[in-house]
């Protein structure tokens, strides 16, 4: 019988010396830091595959200016690392494979995966962006994308405020679990985020004058109950975490506007995907993915089936 190894929580970096992905390895070493665990690198070379009808497809191997250059990449960044975070240990690998699948291939429920927002493959950008929304619609675990301020660094490494978006499904129910966890570790505070766009068919005014509730009183009172009710089991698990300071924001607006308005001084955004992942891993879920392509904090997400065992 095969003795399994039990494997501990990493924080897994994809790099390629881009500004991109300078600010999320530099949000990934205070991160390891934050949480004591070991601070994986991984340098994706997206080497193309070579198909041939005697065998199944291999990569083709990269030249020698290729590997330099990795080496390259991989030795600035480990020395940024170890400035960063000095006490971190650090790890390094080197792939074949395209960035996405190369990541997930050393990531396992529990670890937190950390990318640049614009693509990390080589070979002339490739994935020019596709890469954190892949990740984040098939990682095993939470995916954090980071958007590159002025000079390649994060806007911020702090989680001082935390801002999530709940709805009442079991995706936010997930993901508000996982913002109380990041807002423990920074000791910092918590902003829930509830909206709805009501639309009306009629005139309101006279639905009203007939009788009728106006839709969005009646949503209004359904936001205050969910979001009580959420947040109440939701720290009611965790215990300890109790003391987390949690303020709401329900407001009649898009979700996507809701969270960006929330956030203009926060220091991470945190959504559920409800992304199933088509052939090319695209689909994230709207409120996903127009979060991810809006932010300048990082962003947060826990893809459908993160951390199930």
């Amino acid at each position: 019988m095969t003795k399994q190894t039990e494997h501990h929580p990493h924080v897994v970096v994809g790099i390629d010396g881009s500004d991109n992905s300078n600010a999320a390895l530099e949000w990934a070493a205070v991160e390891a830091d934050r949480r004591g665990v070991p601070l994986t690198l991984v340098y994706a070379l997206g080497m193309p595959l070579i198909v041939t009808a005697y065998g199944r497809p291999v990569r083709f191997q990269p030249t020698q200016e290729i590997s330099d250059q990795a080496d390259q990449v991989m030795t600035r960044a480990v020395k940024r690392a170890e400035e960063i975070a000095p006490s971190v240990e650090i790890k390094t690998m080197t792939d074949l494979e395209e960035a996405p699948l190369a990541i997930i291939r050393h990531c396992h429920p529990h670890d937190l995966i950390v990318v640049g927002t614009r693509g990390m493959g080589s070979v002339a950008s490739v994935f020019a962006g596709s890469v954190s929304v892949r990740l984040a619609a098939h990682a095993p675990c939470p995916v954090v994308a980071v958007p590159a301020a002025v000079g390649g660094s994060p806007k911020t490494t702090a989680l001082g405020k935390v801002v999530v978006g709940v709805d009442g499904s079991k995706h936010a129910r997930r993901a508000l679990g996982l913002a109380v966890d990041l807002v423990k570790e920074g000791s910092g505070e918590l902003v829930v985020v509830n909206s709805w766009e009501v639309v009306f068919p009629h005139d309101p005014v006279a639905l009203t004058a007939a009788g009728y509730q106006r839709q969005d009183e009646v949503l209004d009172r359904e936001s205050e109950s969910m979001v009580a009710e959420l947040i109440a089991d939701v720290i009611d698990e965790r215990g300890d975490e109790a003391g987390v300071p949690v303020s709401v924001i329900r407001t009649q607006k898009s979700p996507t506007d809701a969270l960006m308005d929330a956030a203009e001084d926060a220091d991470a955004i945190v959504v559920g995907s409800r992304g199933r992942g088509s052939v090319l891993g695209l689909l994230l879920g709207s409120v996903s993915q127009s979060v991810l392509h809006r932010s300048k904090v990082p962003v947060v997400i826990l893809p459908k089936h993160a951390d199930e065992e």
